[in-house]
C-alpha cells in the first residue's frame, strides 16, 4: 500500500511537470494513464471520485 501511494505521488509530480513544460503529447498521455490507474487502486480513490463529482455538479448547467 505504501509503495502504491508513493507511486501515485511520483507519477502525479511527473505529470504536473510534463503538463507545465508542455511535453510531448504521447509521453504526457502515457504518464496520465499510469497515474489514473494507480490512483484508482489507491486509498485516495474515493476522495478523488467525490471531488470530481462535486466539480461536475457545480459546473453542470442548470435547467
Amino acid at each position: 500500500m505504501v509503495l502504491n501511494l508513493s507511486a501515485v505521488v511520483f507519477f502525479g509530480v511527473v505529470l504536473a511537470v510534463l503538463v507545465r513544460r508542455g511535453g510531448g503529447a504521447g509521453s504526457t498521455a502515457c504518464v496520465a494513464v499510469v497515474f489514473g490507474f494507480l490512483l484508482a487502486s489507491s486509498s485516495a480513490a474515493p476522495a478523488a471520485h467525490d471531488i470530481l463529482a462535486a466539480a461536475l455538479t457545480a459546473l453542470a448547467p442548470t435547467r
